[in-house]
């Protein structure tokens, strides 16, 4: 990967000529996004993550970190872990205040323990693929201590596909879900390699979590298909 995501995050962090990303999915056309909504602080959040964010306890793991500015909002009561494949991002979360900022996937996570564990602006992107779900759960819970909790917000992108006359919903036939999306960022003139990623909806996710030995609750409904779940052993 060029990490052009990173590289965005980084060049809005040192004031270098940072431009909007160009994001691209396979049901959607281009999409111009600013770099700047990253950055937000807590009063410009949306109420889901406002709501994650209040419901922190204990030693945070903050998973696909980004930015940092999760993190940077808890770290003002809590310990803080904040995590990203990114290395570029994890620079501007260092340069932006973030104590413990690691460049690692969460899969190789070792010797670690939280009491929450966050997954925020559509969390359940990084499982790529529903068939990669256990894997991710069954780490998940390793990292867990006793009573923690995963805090982990997604969608149900099924409003994105055409019905058919009788209400139905024209999905096609290649993907395994219709939550499963590949994803194309293009930055200064860079493509990033396409890569997948999975938006899903609360029963499939709550089927999931509870074969993995999770109970899952529904926190909060956003405004646009959008909810806040939470997971605990």
């Amino acid at each position: 990967m060029k990490d052009l995501f990173g590289k965005a995050i980084l060049d809005y962090q040192t004031g270098n000529a940072p431009e909007d990303l160009i994001t691209e999915t396979s049901i959607s056309e281009e999409d111009e996004m600013s770099i700047a909504y990253l950055f937000r602080e807590y009063k410009d959040m949306p109420k889901i993550e406002q709501k994650a964010l209040m419901m922190a306890k204990g030693r945070v793991l903050d998973v696909g970190c980004g930015a940092g500015s999760h993190a940077l909002f808890l770290q003002k009561g809590l310990e803080v872990m904040a995590i990203d494949i990114s290395a570029n991002a994890i620079a501007a979360c260092q340069l932006r205040g973030v104590k413990n900022a690691v460049c690692v996937n969460v899969l190789e996570l070792e010797n670690e323990k939280f009491d929450t564990i966050i997954l925020l602006m559509n969390g359940t992107g990084i499982f790529g693929k529903l068939k990669n779900i256990t894997t991710y759960l069954e780490k998940l819970k390793s990292l867990l201590n006793e009573g923690g909790q995963i805090l982990i917000d997604s969608s149900d992108i099924i409003y994105m596909f055409d019905e058919d006359e009788d209400g139905g919903k024209w999905i096609p036939s290649d993907a395994d879900y219709y939550g499963e999306v590949t994803f194309t960022v293009k930055y200064k003139g860079e493509v990033e390699d396409t890569f997948d990623w999975l938006y899903i909806d609360y029963n499939t996710l709550q089927n999931a979590a509870h074969s993995n030995g999770f109970n899952c609750e529904l926190v909060m409904e956003g405004e646009h298909y959008d909810y806040l779940a939470r997971l605990t052993l």
